[in-house]
């Protein structure tokens, strides 16, 4: 039987090597009963990581790379390595060594006892406190929302039976929300608990837009619940409009005179509505700007280069 581990990277010019070690080592001595590959899949880093990875495709032909003609995001790129592997199990891990390679064994138990999907879920990280309490806070946020349960603290890490896998590839999606189709499709699913390393690239690759992409793609893929809130605000607050309005006739007819009304009171009411206005806009607008990228139809990723393929030496 045989494993693949697809690992996508970008600027891992100093963990690449390790990397390769850590599971060359874990094979030999931990599953020397299976076959593997290991496949590192580039997302067009700027820094040296095509070298490294040339390096050990050179060294050993069970080392394959794939390089994106381009940088195609985190999300894109990440599904796309999913699919590369050709063995009866894929294991994805990310090329920082945030998470640990030497896990596989545990993971590999798990699926032998039937388990078609075996996922890491953080328990504890080397990442700054505030992200990991705001990330908390988005997992808590999105679980409640979203029609499907979702995994807390789970990035993509873990095992994967060629039976999902082969799922997988059936969504015809340009920018799939992985830790949503896991929940959703996943079977037989098993979480293991881990505590995740500080990254070797010593400075995460992500700013405030990209976790937001993120962010809003599992919410616009994965939840209703916000734009059927601003359904009901808007229709209750229709209703307490026109009760409101009525009391304001009867009020004013019963006291002609005597029953002022300055504008203070209609400005805090007119920029209430605005602000409510503006914000659920701007959720309509992350849903369309959602199904407008899915009904392009645009290929996931385009690929300049693979090393060590077997389609490759039949061209």
């Amino acid at each position: 039987m045989k494993i693949s581990v697809t690992i996508p990277s970008y600027n891992e010019e100093k963990s690449v090597r390790l990397m390769y070690e850590r599971l060359t080592r874990v094979f030999a001595e931990k599953l020397p009963q299976y076959d593997y590959e290991i496949i590192f899949v580039d997302d067009c880093s700027p820094d040296n990581t095509r070298e490294e990875i040339r390096k050990l495709c050179a060294e050993d032909k069970r080392v394959k790379g794939v390089f994106n003609a381009r940088n195609f995001g985190f999300n894109r790129n990440v599904f796309a390595s999913l699919l590369y592997g050709d063995g009866d199990a894929t294991f994805m891990l990310f090329g920082d060594l945030q998470d640990p390679p030497e896990m596989l064994p545990q993971f590999v138990a798990e699926w032998e006892k039937g388990h078609k999907v075996v996922v890491g879920q953080k328990t504890k990280s080397a990442e700054p406190w505030l992200m990991y309490t705001l990330r908390t806070l988005y997992y808590n946020v999105i679980g409640r929302l979203a029609d499907s349960g979702q995994i807390q603290h789970f990035n993509g890490y873990g095992l994967y039976d060629r039976v999902f896998i082969n799922a997988m590839r059936l969504i015809d999606d340009p920018n799939p929300y992985l830790k949503g189709l896991v929940s959703e499709f996943g079977m037989n699913i098993k979480v293991l608990q881990y505590e995740q390393a500080e990254s070797m690239r010593g400075k995460s690759g992500f700013n405030f837009m990209k976790y937001y992409d993120v962010a809003m793609l599992g919410i616009t893929s994965y939840t209703k619940i916000l734009m059927r809130i601003a359904t009901f605000l808007g229709a209750g607050l229709g209703i307490i409009s026109a009760f409101l309005a009525l009391f304001v006739l009867i009020s004013k007819l019963m006291n002609w005179n005597t029953y002022p009304y300055g504008t203070a009171a209609i400005l805090i009411g007119v920029f209430a509505i605005g602000a409510v206005q503006l914000f659920f806009m701007g959720i309509l607008g992350e849903y369309i700007l959602s199904i407008n990228t899915r009904t392009m139809r645009r290929p996931l990723v385009v690929v300049g280069e693979k090393i060590n393929f077997e389609e490759d030496k039949q061209e």
